[in-house]
């Protein structure tokens, strides 16, 4: 099959139009909700009324019959069942083991198969878990969807709320991988915190020496490098002399030992040596704890099903090279681990590296079955325009407000990518220099997204075609259409060659 634009088979090109949405009914369509009423007929200007008597039928269809609503608290939890199943159709809960587990009995015995539950913070997730130990199909609800109904003061009237909407299939869970996955994501998300925990340190270990006047950070790219930890560790032990600390320096460092020295030259106060020490000491016990995680992820990665072969199919090579390990990165082979249980080597998209992949993968797990198509992945991730639409004209087209992590990482690869010299590139630089780079960043990361789905859906192989490739393309596409366009107008577009040093 030939290969097409970004190094997806023709039949596969992500296109660079705008998707439409649907808007939905038109102003005029009959208001489904008063179709079951009777209602009389207009006299005069007089509004319609029900007649006397006419009993009011619900027009929604019930799909769930065995629905329940829980309004989740972090000390006590509302619920609500149908009427016709307890005498005490809603019922307050405590948070504790066994209030939870009295709360699924009583559920069990009410006849209920499906939840909902609305929550802040993270008071759903133990609820969560014991719910599905028992069996009910439990959504978590975005608080968003409901907040908006008038009348409802108490948290009574907000499980009686949620469970009437869940009734009527009203309300869509959130998003939530398998369980396999969220052991993984756990650790993961833990494995950010303790480098930012890190990170804090090192920034407290610039400040104790920008306090003594040792300006190490400009004679070195990284302080907590192989040279600049030499450095520091030397002047915890006791060592003052500024010679004797440049002759750490290793081979690869561009200033000169004269140099290093002379930014070693400072004020050696008792209280600032005392700071350093401390947070040279936090900073390696951090490290200590995220090989400790590192190891923990790389058991957990064992336990999933492996989708390729190492043996029969051997991992690409990496982009990198040879390259040293970073100081963010994971002690293990992350992406020996990444392509055996998704069959798939994500790291050939430019932007993408072991870190990120697992981010992403972390996120969204390993069935691309959840997402049916491209459009629902990236509208997940919020990274499509969400067209807003209002009497039929377009209010806004900016992309929704998410606090997704894949997207994030999405987005972080993209502005990597628009440094490259590929097609990502090319294309970053145009959407750049016509709209801005925060936009340009956030329509990167979109197609990021679309050639991920392709390769997690379909198992293919990215093929990067090259910055030329694009470029040619696009030419092409542009004379394309002057041509359509002077033809429009009843002209004949008729190329020509500039001349070698001169105008055509």
């Amino acid at each position: 099959m030939v290969p097409g634009p970004f190094g997806c088979p023709i039949g596969d090109t992500i296109p660079f139009r705008r998707f439409s949405n649907d808007t939905g009914p038109g102003r005029n369509a009959p208001n489904p909700i008063l179709r079951g009423s009777v209602m009389t007929k207009h006299v005069g200007k007089r509004k319609a009324v029900p007649e006397k008597g006419a009993r009011q039928e619900n027009s929604l269809p019930v799909l769930n019959l065995n629905a329940a609503g829980i309004d989740v608290g972090s000390e006590e939890h509302w619920v609500a069942v149908p009427k016709d199943r307890d005498d005490e159709p809603v019922k307050r809960f405590g948070c504790f083991t066994a209030d939870l587990n009295a709360m699924a009995q009583w559920l069990k015995k009410c006849g209920i198969t499906t939840i909902a539950m609305e929550s802040t913070g993270v008071y759903w997730i133990p609820l969560h878990q014991i719910l599905e130990h028992y069996g009910f199909e439990v959504r978590l609800v975005n608080a968003s969807h409901v907040k908006n109904a008038p009348g409802r003061k108490s948290d009574v009237s907000d499980c009686r709320w949620i469970q009437q909407l869940h009734t009527f299939g009203l309300l869509s869970g959130s998003f939530r991988p398998d369980d396999q996955v969220c052991v993984l994501r756990s650790y993961w998300r833990h494995r950010e915190n303790l480098v930012r925990y890190a990170s804090d340190h090192i920034r407290h270990m610039q400040k104790a020496l920008t306090q003594m006047n040792l300006h190490l950070h400009k004679v070195l790219s990284d302080i907590t490098g192989v040279t600049g930890l030499k450095i520091i560790r030397a002047i915890v032990r006791g060592e003052r002399d500024p010679r004797k600390l440049a002759l750490l320096r290793e081979a690869g460092v561009k200033n000169t030992p004269e140099v290093i020295a002379k930014a070693l030259e400072g004020d050696y106060r008792e209280e600032h040596l005392f700071a350093l020490q401390q947070s040279v000491e936090l900073y390696d016990f951090y490290q200590r704890q995220i090989e400790a995680c590192d190891q923990q992820i790389a058991s957990c990665l064992d336990g999933f099903n492996s989708k390729a072969d190492l043996a029969s199919q051997p991992l690409p090579p990496s982009k990198r090279g040879g390259r040293k390990r970073t100081r963010n990165e994971p002690y293990i082979d992350l992406r020996s681990e990444l392509y055996r249980i998704s069959g798939v080597d994500f790291t050939q998209i430019p932007g993408l590296d072991a870190l990120t992949v697992q981010t992403i993968l972390s996120e969204i797990g390993l069935d691309p079955g959840r997402f049916p198509t491209e459009k629902r992945f990236v509208s997940w991730l919020g990274l499509c325009p969400n067209n807003r639409i209002t009497g039929g004209q377009v209010k806004s087209t900016r992309t929704r407000k998410t606090n997704n992590r894949a997207a994030n990482a999405f987005r972080m690869a993209g502005q990597s990518a628009g440094n490259s010299n590929g097609a990502f590139g090319g294309f970053y630089r145009r959407i750049k220099s016509r709209l801005g780079a925060p936009k340009a960043i956030t329509a990167t990361a979109h197609k990021l997204a679309r050639i991920f789905y392709r390769m997690w859906a379909t198992g293919r192989a990215y093929v990067d075609m090259g910055a030329d490739y694009y470029e040619t393309r696009y030419k092409e596409r542009v004379l394309r259409n002057i041509a359509t366009r002077a033809k429009e107008l009843g002209y004949e577009l008729i190329l020509q060659p500039r001349a070698a040093g001169g105008v055509a």
